[in-house]
């Protein structure tokens, strides 16, 4: 069921999840030294813990959330994504082991318990296993509500992986999913509520909202496994993933974690299909334009050479078409420039609708997600 703050007295814009700038100070003091250095971890994606086996470093990372989608089987895919996306955000591209967490809910009767939580197991599962990876173990609880997530654990050679601080100026930024997934789980969630879909009845259609539904929960069920092995090939600098922060939330971090003194200046937004105007029609509920609308299992946040840029994007939709669909691919949508270690959006950007797999508009025309830069950036 959807939380609704204003049934439990709190402010419509209430999140439960800790502001960014308060967790990165919360954890700071989880900080750790070795040899005079901090172990890289807080702050980033994973954390990378040398090993006292020479040369070799663990890389591990946990995530869990609450389901965002109806079918059980889906967001158990789209958890199991959402874990590996960390290992993927640093070009690793192997995963050694996973551990699945999963809180099962006592509201749940035996009949709807016997039936969901095995689709939802089955799908984390075989997310896993198309990651090259399987599931060993881990844990589970009875909750008031249901939570799934988990454990991804890998050993390295320092080649396997990309530290996410190298980006310099010049360097491109590439994104390779569309935003705008709360957007339309939210929209979808609004077709049985009258006074909610009264808002945005006169920008999209149900059937579009159905379309976008779709689109946003088999992106987020997709793996950011291809992304991760062509950041080797086109000598990426550094990426992170796009999840509950927003676009321009995790831009930030990653802006701040770079060791020379550079800027992120984010000039295109893709976003799936009209979710733009339903932010805009519901005024600015998500600040998806902003950058600051939550993802899910997003796409990888990539610093490329300014020569290596599209190419990588041509390479993502060529491997893309095949399982992905259409909106499988990657744009160009910024530029990284000399500057004080942080992202901005300029003040009008570019939206770049990408159609849902199977729309009409993707049938007709696939032009409008080319991976071309725009102006701005040529």
């Amino acid at each position: 069921m959807h939380f609704k703050p204003e049934e439990h007295g709190l402010e419509r814009g209430f999140r439960l999840t800790v502001p960014q700038e308060a967790l990165l100070k919360l954890l700071w003091c989880l900080s750790v030294s070795v040899d005079g250095g901090v172990i890289p971890g807080v702050g980033i994606d994973c954390c990378v813990i040398p090993l006292r086996h020479g040369g070799l470093s663990l890389v591990q990372t946990t995530d869990f959330f609450y389901p965002l989608v109806e079918d059980p089987y889906m967001m158990g895919r789209i958890a199991c994504a959402n874990v590996l996306s960390d290992l993927y955000a640093m070009g690793i591209t192997e995963c050694d082991n996973m551990l699945m967490l999963l809180s099962v809910s006592q509201k749940m009767n035996d009949k709807d318990r016997e039936r969901v939580m095995p689709l939802m197991i089955r799908g984390f599962r075989d997310a896993a296993e198309e990651g090259g990876t399987s599931v060993t173990g881990g844990q589970t609880v009875i909750n008031p509500w249901i939570i799934i997530g988990g454990v991804a654990s890998v050993v390295c050679q320092p080649n396997e992986f990309i530290m996410p601080h190298g980006a310099v100026p010049g360097d491109v930024l590439v994104l390779t999913k569309p935003l705008g997934t709360q957007v339309a789980v939210n929209a979808h969630q609004w077709l049985d509520q009258p006074e909610r879909w009264n808002k945005i009845k006169l920008v999209i259609t149900k059937e579009e909202v159905k379309e976008a539904y779709q689109e946003a929960m088999f992106s987020m069920a997709t793996l950011n496994r291809t992304a991760a092995g062509l950041m080797h090939k086109f000598q990426a600098h550094a990426a992170t993933d796009v999840t509950g922060f927003g676009l321009l939330g995790h831009a930030n971090n990653l802006a701040a974690q770079q060791r020379n003194e550079v800027a992120f200046v984010i000039h295109n937004l893709p976003i799936i299909a009209k979710m733009a105007a339903i932010s805009k029609a519901c005024g600015n509920l998500f600040n998806l334009v902003q950058g600051t609308s939550a993802e899910t299992s997003g796409g990888l946040l990539v610093c490329l050479p300014r020569e290596q840029a599209a190419k990588f994007c041509s390479e993502m939709k060529s491997q893309s078409s095949g399982g992905q669909g259409v909106a499988g691919g990657a744009w160009i949508i910024g530029i990284v420039e000399k500057g004080d270690r942080r992202a901005r959006i300029i003040d009008k950007p570019r939206i770049i609708e990408v159609p849902p797999r199977g729309s009409q508009a993707t049938n007709q025309d696939n032009s409008s997600i080319s991976p071309t830069p725009s102006p701005n950036l040529s």
